[in-house]
Protein backbone atom coordinates (compact mmCIF):
# COMPACT_ATOMS: atom_id res chain seq x y z
CA UNK A 1 0.00 0.00 0.00
CA UNK A 2 1.47 3.02 -1.02
CA UNK A 3 1.32 6.21 1.26
CA UNK A 4 1.23 9.99 0.98
CA UNK A 5 3.97 10.24 3.69
CA UNK A 6 7.50 10.69 3.90
CA UNK A 7 9.86 10.35 6.43
CA UNK A 8 12.37 13.06 7.32
CA UNK A 9 15.77 10.42 5.91
CA UNK A 10 13.81 9.31 3.38
CA UNK A 11 13.62 13.10 2.66
CA UNK A 12 17.17 13.75 2.70
CA UNK A 13 18.14 11.15 0.33
CA UNK A 14 15.98 12.77 -2.22
CA UNK A 15 16.65 16.42 -1.79
CA UNK A 16 18.22 16.62 -5.01
CA UNK A 17 15.15 14.72 -6.87
CA UNK A 18 12.12 16.59 -5.45
CA UNK A 19 10.61 19.68 -5.27
CA UNK A 20 10.44 21.00 -1.54
CA UNK A 21 7.97 23.62 -0.16
CA UNK A 22 7.34 25.34 3.33
CA UNK A 23 3.64 25.73 3.83
CA UNK A 24 3.81 27.21 6.98
CA UNK A 25 1.21 29.44 8.55
CA UNK A 26 0.07 30.60 11.58
CA UNK A 27 -3.58 31.80 12.33
CA UNK A 28 -3.75 35.42 13.18
CA UNK A 29 -0.41 36.13 11.70
CA UNK A 30 -0.67 35.98 7.82
CA UNK A 31 3.38 36.81 7.37
CA UNK A 32 4.65 34.33 10.22
CA UNK A 33 5.28 31.39 7.63
CA UNK A 34 6.81 33.45 5.16
CA UNK A 35 8.99 35.07 8.09
CA UNK A 36 9.82 31.77 9.59
CA UNK A 37 10.88 29.79 6.12
CA UNK A 38 12.78 33.14 5.36
CA UNK A 39 15.11 32.66 8.83
CA UNK A 40 15.28 28.44 8.33
CA UNK A 41 14.13 26.50 6.14
CA UNK A 42 14.84 22.61 4.58
CA UNK A 43 17.91 23.12 2.20
CA UNK A 44 16.28 24.82 -1.46
CA UNK A 45 12.48 24.89 -0.12
CA UNK A 46 10.17 27.53 -1.47
CA UNK A 47 7.50 28.91 0.42
CA UNK A 48 4.03 28.43 -0.76
CA UNK A 49 1.64 30.98 0.88
CA UNK A 50 -1.48 29.50 2.03
CA UNK A 51 -3.61 32.72 1.59
CA UNK A 52 -2.42 33.53 -2.11
CA UNK A 53 -1.64 30.52 -3.07
CA UNK A 54 -3.54 27.86 -2.20
CA UNK A 55 -6.78 29.83 -1.38
CA UNK A 56 -8.57 32.97 -3.23
CA UNK A 57 -9.41 35.52 -0.21
CA UNK A 58 -11.68 37.76 -2.02
CA UNK A 59 -15.04 35.97 -1.50
CA UNK A 60 -15.82 35.49 2.26
CA UNK A 61 -18.90 33.25 1.02
CA UNK A 62 -16.84 30.71 0.45
CA UNK A 63 -15.65 30.34 4.09
CA UNK A 64 -12.09 31.76 5.25
CA UNK A 65 -9.56 29.70 2.27
CA UNK A 66 -11.74 28.96 -0.41
CA UNK A 67 -10.11 27.25 -3.50
CA UNK A 68 -7.96 29.73 -5.46
CA UNK A 69 -9.13 30.01 -9.47
CA UNK A 70 -7.47 26.59 -10.82
CA UNK A 71 -5.23 28.09 -13.46
CA UNK A 72 -3.90 30.77 -11.42
CA UNK A 73 -2.96 28.58 -8.93
CA UNK A 74 -1.12 26.44 -11.17
CA UNK A 75 0.69 28.81 -12.45
CA UNK A 76 1.53 30.31 -9.03
CA UNK A 77 2.94 26.79 -8.47
CA UNK A 78 4.91 26.98 -11.89
CA UNK A 79 6.30 29.81 -10.91
CA UNK A 80 7.74 28.45 -8.03
CA UNK A 81 9.40 25.37 -9.56
CA UNK A 82 6.10 22.89 -9.00
CA UNK A 83 5.01 21.26 -12.06
CA UNK A 84 4.93 17.46 -13.69
CA UNK A 85 7.85 15.84 -13.83
CA UNK A 86 9.14 16.25 -10.18
CA UNK A 87 7.46 15.09 -6.92
CA UNK A 88 6.62 17.83 -4.46
CA UNK A 89 7.10 17.23 -0.97
CA UNK A 90 5.45 19.33 1.72
CA UNK A 91 6.36 20.43 4.90
CA UNK A 92 5.57 22.59 8.24
CA UNK A 93 6.01 23.17 11.43
CA UNK A 94 1.90 21.88 12.17
CA UNK A 95 2.77 18.11 12.14
CA UNK A 96 1.24 18.04 8.45
CA UNK A 97 -1.66 19.86 9.41
CA UNK A 98 -1.04 23.18 6.83
CA UNK A 99 1.24 20.98 4.48
CA UNK A 100 -2.00 18.79 3.81
CA UNK A 101 -3.86 21.57 2.16
CA UNK A 102 -0.60 21.38 -0.40
CA UNK A 103 -1.05 17.94 -1.15
CA UNK A 104 -4.80 17.99 -1.42
CA UNK A 105 -4.49 20.88 -3.64
CA UNK A 106 -2.18 19.31 -6.15
CA UNK A 107 -4.19 16.28 -6.41
CA UNK A 108 -7.30 18.43 -7.02
CA UNK A 109 -5.40 20.35 -9.65
CA UNK A 110 -4.62 16.91 -11.68
CA UNK A 111 -0.63 18.34 -10.48
CA UNK A 112 2.56 16.71 -10.12
CA UNK A 113 2.83 13.95 -7.03
CA UNK A 114 2.85 15.28 -3.71
CA UNK A 115 4.14 13.76 -0.07
CA UNK A 116 3.90 15.85 2.93
CA UNK A 117 6.89 15.23 5.53
CA UNK A 118 5.54 13.20 8.50
CA UNK A 119 6.06 15.04 11.27
CA UNK A 120 6.80 18.26 9.55
CA UNK A 121 9.58 20.55 10.10
CA UNK A 122 10.21 19.06 13.95
CA UNK A 123 10.92 15.38 12.23
CA UNK A 124 13.59 16.89 10.48
CA UNK A 125 15.36 18.82 12.93
CA UNK A 126 15.01 16.02 15.76
CA UNK A 127 16.60 13.70 13.20
CA UNK A 128 19.80 16.26 13.12
CA UNK A 129 19.21 16.72 9.30
CA UNK A 130 20.69 21.01 7.80
CA UNK A 131 18.78 23.80 8.27
CA UNK A 132 19.02 26.14 5.75
CA UNK A 133 19.73 29.69 7.22
CA UNK A 134 21.45 31.35 4.61
CA UNK A 135 18.74 33.84 2.16
CA UNK A 136 16.50 31.86 -0.03
CA UNK A 137 17.26 30.43 -3.11
CA UNK A 138 15.02 31.91 -5.81
CA UNK A 139 12.74 29.81 -7.37
CA UNK A 140 13.21 28.16 -10.46
CA UNK A 141 10.27 28.03 -12.29
CA UNK A 142 8.87 25.60 -14.49
CA UNK A 143 6.50 26.03 -17.63
CA UNK A 144 3.19 26.64 -17.32
CA UNK A 145 0.78 23.29 -16.97
CA UNK A 146 -2.95 22.80 -17.30
CA UNK A 147 -5.06 22.70 -14.09
CA UNK A 148 -7.74 19.91 -14.63
CA UNK A 149 -9.77 20.14 -11.41
CA UNK A 150 -11.33 17.12 -9.79
CA UNK A 151 -15.11 17.88 -9.30
CA UNK A 152 -15.17 14.90 -7.21
CA UNK A 153 -12.96 15.95 -4.71
CA UNK A 154 -14.75 18.90 -3.81
CA UNK A 155 -17.84 18.68 -1.51
CA UNK A 156 -20.40 21.68 -1.36
CA UNK A 157 -22.67 23.20 1.57
CA UNK A 158 -25.55 21.24 0.99
CA UNK A 159 -23.70 17.51 1.39
CA UNK A 160 -22.69 18.90 3.99
CA UNK A 161 -26.28 19.39 5.26
CA UNK A 162 -27.22 15.88 4.62
CA UNK A 163 -24.80 15.00 7.64
CA UNK A 164 -25.66 11.66 9.12
CA UNK A 165 -28.06 11.04 6.24
CA UNK A 166 -25.84 9.55 3.65
CA UNK A 167 -22.68 11.37 4.12
CA UNK A 168 -20.54 10.94 7.02
CA UNK A 169 -19.39 14.28 7.68
CA UNK A 170 -15.85 14.39 9.74
CA UNK A 171 -15.04 17.65 11.23
CA UNK A 172 -11.23 18.04 12.07
CA UNK A 173 -11.65 20.39 14.65
CA UNK A 174 -10.55 20.14 18.01
CA UNK A 175 -13.67 18.66 20.77
CA UNK A 176 -13.76 22.39 22.85
CA UNK A 177 -14.64 24.16 19.17
CA UNK A 178 -17.05 21.12 17.90
CA UNK A 179 -18.68 21.61 20.91
CA UNK A 180 -19.41 25.19 20.73
CA UNK A 181 -17.59 25.34 23.70
CA UNK A 182 -14.60 27.73 22.27
CA UNK A 183 -14.83 29.81 19.12
CA UNK A 184 -11.74 32.00 18.73
CA UNK A 185 -12.43 33.09 14.86
CA UNK A 186 -15.81 32.43 13.71
CA UNK A 187 -18.99 34.68 14.55
CA UNK A 188 -20.75 31.57 15.31
CA UNK A 189 -19.95 28.43 17.69
CA UNK A 190 -20.84 24.92 17.27
CA UNK A 191 -20.90 22.33 14.47
CA UNK A 192 -22.89 21.25 11.63
CA UNK A 193 -25.76 19.06 12.73
CA UNK A 194 -24.98 15.08 11.92
CA UNK A 195 -21.04 15.77 12.04
CA UNK A 196 -19.17 13.39 14.02
CA UNK A 197 -15.49 15.04 15.56
CA UNK A 198 -12.83 13.71 14.32
CA UNK A 199 -9.58 16.03 15.51
CA UNK A 200 -6.77 16.38 13.07
CA UNK A 201 -4.23 15.96 16.17
CA UNK A 202 -5.89 12.36 17.15
CA UNK A 203 -4.02 11.02 13.49
CA UNK A 204 -0.87 11.42 15.34
CA UNK A 205 1.30 9.66 17.67
CA UNK A 206 4.13 11.70 19.44
CA UNK A 207 3.91 14.06 16.47
CA UNK A 208 3.90 11.64 13.86
CA UNK A 209 1.08 9.96 11.63
CA UNK A 210 -0.34 6.78 13.46
CA UNK A 211 -0.23 3.21 11.72
CA UNK A 212 -2.43 2.28 8.97
CA UNK A 213 -4.15 -0.03 11.24
CA UNK A 214 -4.68 2.55 13.93
CA UNK A 215 -6.61 4.85 11.79
CA UNK A 216 -8.49 2.53 10.16
CA UNK A 217 -10.21 1.51 14.05
CA UNK A 218 -10.54 4.86 14.38
CA UNK A 219 -12.29 6.02 11.66
CA UNK A 220 -14.51 2.97 11.43
CA UNK A 221 -15.80 3.89 14.81
CA UNK A 222 -16.90 7.21 13.19
CA UNK A 223 -18.87 5.75 10.75
CA UNK A 224 -16.48 5.18 7.95
CA UNK A 225 -16.81 2.56 5.75
CA UNK A 226 -16.27 0.76 2.04
CA UNK A 227 -19.00 2.36 0.81
CA UNK A 228 -19.31 5.63 2.71
CA UNK A 229 -19.86 9.18 1.56
CA UNK A 230 -17.07 10.58 3.98
CA UNK A 231 -17.09 14.72 3.84
CA UNK A 232 -13.89 16.05 5.40
CA UNK A 233 -14.47 19.67 6.99
CA UNK A 234 -12.57 21.83 9.97
CA UNK A 235 -12.73 25.67 10.42
CA UNK A 236 -12.04 26.60 6.81
CA UNK A 237 -10.88 23.94 4.68
CA UNK A 238 -6.86 23.51 6.07
CA UNK A 239 -6.89 21.34 8.80
CA UNK A 240 -9.66 19.03 7.32
CA UNK A 241 -6.80 17.88 4.78
CA UNK A 242 -4.92 16.28 7.70
CA UNK A 243 -8.16 13.76 8.11
CA UNK A 244 -7.94 12.86 4.24
CA UNK A 245 -4.12 12.99 4.56
CA UNK A 246 -5.13 9.94 7.45
CA UNK A 247 -7.64 8.33 5.29
CA UNK A 248 -5.13 7.98 2.41
CA UNK A 249 -2.58 6.43 5.12
CA UNK A 250 -5.01 4.28 6.10
CA UNK A 251 -5.48 3.07 2.32
CA UNK A 252 -9.06 4.03 2.92
CA UNK A 253 -11.47 5.04 0.15
CA UNK A 254 -11.21 8.72 -1.01
CA UNK A 255 -12.91 11.42 0.85
CA UNK A 256 -14.31 15.35 -0.04
CA UNK A 257 -13.04 18.14 1.15
CA UNK A 258 -15.76 20.49 2.18
CA UNK A 259 -14.12 23.76 1.36
CA UNK A 260 -15.60 26.16 2.98
CA UNK A 261 -16.29 24.01 5.78
CA UNK A 262 -17.32 25.68 9.74
CA UNK A 263 -16.51 29.48 8.47
CA UNK A 264 -18.88 28.92 4.95
CA UNK A 265 -21.49 27.21 6.79
CA UNK A 266 -21.44 30.50 9.27
CA UNK A 267 -21.81 33.01 6.72
CA UNK A 268 -24.81 31.76 5.07
CA UNK A 269 -26.61 32.68 8.22
CA UNK A 270 -29.84 30.21 7.63
CA UNK A 271 -27.74 27.04 8.50
CA UNK A 272 -28.78 24.97 12.00
CA UNK A 273 -26.24 24.82 14.07
CA UNK A 274 -25.20 22.56 16.66
CA UNK A 275 -23.75 22.18 20.33
CA UNK A 276 -22.08 19.54 22.59
CA UNK A 277 -19.76 16.75 22.34
CA UNK A 278 -20.01 13.43 20.46
CA UNK A 279 -21.31 10.64 22.24
CA UNK A 280 -20.03 7.40 21.89
CA UNK A 281 -21.12 5.64 19.31
CA UNK A 282 -21.90 1.31 20.64
CA UNK A 283 -19.88 -0.62 18.92
CA UNK A 284 -22.95 -2.77 17.10
CA UNK A 285 -23.91 0.91 15.32
CA UNK A 286 -20.02 1.30 13.79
Amino acid sequence: MSTPLIAADALHARLEDVVVADVRWKLGDPNAGRAAWQAARIPGAVFVDLDTVLADLSDPRGGRHPLPDPQRCADALAALGIGPGRTVVAYDDAFGAVAARLWWTLGWLGGPPCLVLDGGLAAWTDAGLPVQTTPPPAPIPVPTWTARPDAGRVATTDDAARAGNGVVLLDARTADRYAGEHEPVDPAAGHVPGARNAPWPDNLVGGRMADPAALRARYAALGVTADADVVAMCGSGVTACHDLLALAHAGLAPARLYVGSWSGWCHDGTRAVATGRDVPRPAADR
